[in-house]
């Protein structure tokens, strides 16, 4: 089945399932009629009935809508003095960016980052190459901020041009200076419950989450989609000792998502189909989080329907609540590897210090 990519305002990829299937019935629906047809008139009058299944009854509440905007301020404010800390030191972190064509969309994407960069005083180290370069050019800049010390991290935006291997490209990264977190050493460290960089939008959400004040130790979470970006390390975030949740992932293979949403007591939503979770999928007082985008004629749209405010306890609609955080999240990730190196540094500064005064 075709999925594709889809960044949004934060530069989040999003793992789409097939807009024009929704992924609640897509497979329910071969699987009734392989059943039907071997179980018989029985078998087709027992599934008949899940055809004439009606929305059940709902709730309604004043849900609270949590502000990504806020949330990712208040961090910036706390990433403000680790900076300084670092720049007292001798160290300013720096985040680099490659960026290869003129798509519009990851050149404003960039933009944000950088932006974001100014305001909290982490050094910005763009590099700029044309649609049609080379994979061998691309990966020689990959290289050089590799080895550039002025670049605590960096990212390669994403999409890149058809004709190069995404995966070969983020695989040249050095681990260490992965701003992403999507590197295949960092998911392996979370896999193994390592200290490494975690990818920025699941991490966003958790905080999201944790300043919201909605529970997560021994709370039941239905995460929908499970692209390498969002949805498969959220789900190995929230199982870690230090969370603890309960998971069920959905996705487009998934016969009902909606019986596993209505008995969750945190929805994530991240399949990139719009106003897939509708509000008799929630379980009333539910917080439900919008991650996945679509973007129409009419604008961007999220994948929780606009109606949920009435049934979930907390939620966060397509824009200003996850988005921001991720961004967010890019900055933290390398005022970490910032303060991880200067750490590393300090042993072989204090013995060139011992030696110099010894001499």
């Amino acid at each position: 089945m075709h999925r594709s990519l889809e960044s949004d305002a934060a530069g989040r990829s999003i793992v789409q399932f097939p807009p024009a299937r929704d992924p609640a019935t897509v497979v329910a629906g071969r699987r009734r009629s392989a059943t039907a047809a071997s179980a018989g008139p029985a078998g087709r009058r027992e599934h008949a009935g899940d055809e004439r299944q009606t929305n059940p009854p709902m709730t309604t509440c004043a849900a609270t809508l949590i502000d990504g905007n806020l949330a990712a301020e208040e961090i910036k404010e706390e990433l403000r003095a680790r900076v300084e800390r670092l720049a007292a030191s001798g160290v300013r972190p720096g985040l680099g960016t490659i960026l290869v064509g003129d798509d519009p969309g990851s050149r404003s994407y960039v933009r944000g980052k950088h932006r974001d960069c100014a305001d909290v005083g982490i050094e910005s180290i763009r590099r700029e190459l044309p649609a049609d370069s080379t994979q061998k050019e691309v990966l020689r800049v990959v290289r050089e901020l590799n080895e550039d010390p002025a670049c605590s991290g960096f990212i390669v935006q994403l999409p890149l041009p058809p004709h190069m291997d995404m995966r070969v490209v983020l695989q040249a990264i050095d681990p260490d200076k992965d701003a992403d977190g999507l590197h295949p050493v960092n998911l392996g460290r979370l896999v193994l419950d390592q200290p490494g960089t975690v990818p920025c939008t699941p991490q966003g959400i958790l905080e999201l989450l944790r300043r919201n004040e909605v529970p997560i130790t021994g709370a039941q979470f239905c995460v929908i989609g499970c692209g390498t970006t969002v949805g498969r390390p959220l789900g190995l975030m929230l199982t870690r000792v230090t969370e603890h949740a309960t998971v069920t992932m959905c996705h487009e293979a998934t016969v009902d998502v909606a019986a596993h949403t209505r008995v969750a007591d945190v929805v994530i939503a991240a399949a990139g189909v719009a106003h897939l979770v509708k509000p008799y999928w929630v379980k009333p007082g539910a917080t439900v989080l919008s991650v996945g985008i679509t973007r129409t004629v009419e604008g961007i749209l999220g994948d929780v329907h606009p109606d949920v405010e009435g049934v979930a306890g907390k939620w966060t609609r397509a824009t200003g609540g996850v988005g921001p955080m991720t961004r967010a999240m890019l900055l933290r990730n390398v005022v970490d590897l910032a303060e991880r190196r200067a750490e590393q540094d300090r042993p072989s500064r204090s013995h060139a210090d011992a030696v110099e005064h010894a001499g």
